[in-house]
């Protein structure tokens, strides 16, 4: 196994595109990316120095707090004293994060570094491919899915999730054989990507269901998708403590109207967590990230 860090030269890693800014739909506010060492992921700006030790955060559009004003990365640094880099990077997850040795690296360096659980469904298998960074897109099926499903339409979907989904409700039995390829996947790459670590890391749960009022959950509502206490549990050893919570959308929790979106995201921000799960989601934090004296 390659391993990535987590030597630095002095100002090797330093952030660039610092200032770039992007409208992802009608009426969006302007959200900060930035890039790390050479990274292609964009991650959440403001971009943090890595001079001085610093803690990193890797996860995905919880982490980089899409729709938020204030992520919970943003909030721990406030409440710690302490440099913390936010390397969420919204549509990723563990395919785009092994891709993007740069990203790992500037991680792996971390005096102490925190990785958001992704979602088991976003990466290649036996059964499809996803996109290489934007994991949440669907690019084919595999020959594996198109005999498991002969009268399904692949070309109807760009999104995993909605594949998915509409695999889950045509055929269960088929639905089941992918879902085992996609969990025994996600253990082997989490384990890989475990391994680049020089120290074990803290392991981010959160956990919340995007079942809308009235309507039955799906086999994806609940985040991270297809993970489940099992495969956690098998990755503890190798992890310096697992912090898992429970939150609320930010529908659930009646808090919209405190959020920043365009016209054409409500959907997508009224499944995600707003700010007072974020604010949770710090609070949890100060328990494994000490304050600087």
């Amino acid at each position: 196994m390659q391993y990535l860090g987590p030597s630095l030269r002095a100002g090797e890693m330093i952030a660039v595109d610092a200032m770039s800014f992007e409208f992802p739909g009608a009426m969006s506010p302007e959200v900060t990316y930035c890039q790390y060492g050479g990274s292609r992921l964009k991650c959440r700006g403001p971009a943090r120095g890595l001079d001085a030790p610093y803690v990193a955060i890797l996860g995905g559009v919880e982490t980089f707090g899409r729709f938020v004003q204030t992520p919970f990365v943003e909030q721990l640094e406030r409440d710690t004293g302490r440099i913390c880099v936010n390397l969420g990077t919204a549509n990723a997850g563990v395919d785009a994060w092994l891709g993007d040795a740069a990203l790992v690296r500037v991680a792996a360096a971390a005096e102490m570094a925190l990785i958001q659980l992704p979602g088991a469904q976003m990466l290649s298998n036996p059964f499809y491919r996803v996109h290489p960074r934007r994991n949440d897109r669907f690019l084919e099926p595999l020959p594996a899915l198109r005999a498991l499903c002969p009268g399904v339409d692949f070309t109807e979907f760009t999104f995993v999730n909605h594949m998915l989904t509409a695999l889950a409700a045509t055929s269960p039995e088929g639905f089941a054989e992918v879902r085992a390829a996609l969990q025994s996947a996600w253990t082997a790459r989490m384990e890989e990507l475990l391994g680049h670590f020089p120290r074990p890391p803290v392991l981010l749960w959160l956990r919340y269901d995007t079942t809308p009022v009235n309507r039955a959950p799906s086999p994806l509502s609940q985040h991270p998708a297809l993970v489940g206490a099992e495969m956690v549990e098998g990755l503890r050893p190798r992890a310096a403590h697992v912090v898992a919570l429970d939150l609320a959308t930010a529908s659930a929790a009646h808090e919209l109207k405190r959020m920043r979106f365009g016209a054409m995201q409500a959907p997508a921000a009224a499944q995600t967590i707003g700010p007072s799960a974020h604010r949770q989601v710090a609070q949890a934090l100060l328990g494994v990230v000490p304050a600087l004296e």
